[in-house]
């Protein structure tokens, strides 16, 4: 009886998983034509750049100091010496806080990040969960991330449903390749 019952499941849940529909997606390539993503990411290497700066003035402040040290160790008392080199280290610890807040975890870029780019990634995972439901699909995945793919049949790659939800339009000149 068991074996049946068995039977009889594997049966009914290989029935039902063949009866799912499934899609694909590039969703690297679908966000990389949203025009909000592409400003974002214009403003994210703004800020970057602007800190990268910031943080290499300071740095050449401290090194500006240590060449001075250098120079002058030879003539500075003992006192002297480590009061400078205890205001180098303090310099170099404040500059390891700064490059922690700006590129640290959860720090200024990963903040200014999820604020610019996170309503383009909602806005793409609606237009699919729409396609999703409109299509009848049970699963999709996305052939851009860490899955692989050996093979993908085009019939079932839904990029182009989700350009067009996303008021996109057709990019059929612009379709991507099978990773």
């Amino acid at each position: 009886m068991k074996k049946v019952c068995l039977a009889l499941f594997l049966t009914l849940a290989s029935t039902f998983a063949w009866s799912q529909k499934f899609g694909y997606i590039d969703s690297e390539f679908i966000i990389n034509q949203m025009p909000e993503y592409k400003k974002a990411q214009k403003e994210l290497n703004e800020f970057s750049l602007k800190w990268q700066k910031e943080i290499e003035d300071y740095q050449s402040k401290i090194d500006k100091l240590k060449q001075e040290y250098q120079a002058e160790e030879v003539l500075l008392t003992e006192e002297m010496r480590k009061e400078r080199l205890d205001t180098i280290a303090t310099r170099e610890a404040k500059l390891r806080e700064i490059q922690k807040n700006y590129f640290g975890f959860k720090g200024m870029l990963y903040l200014k990040r999820q604020e610019l780019v996170k309503p383009a990634q909602d806005k793409l995972f609606q237009a699919i969960e729409k396609v999703a439901k409109e299509k009848k699909l049970a699963i999709i995945f996305d052939k851009s991330g860490e899955l692989v793919m050996v093979y993908t049949d085009p019939t079932h790659d839904c990029t182009d449903y989700v350009l067009e939800e996303l008021g996109l339009g057709d990019k059929n000149d612009k379709v991507p390749t099978n990773k």
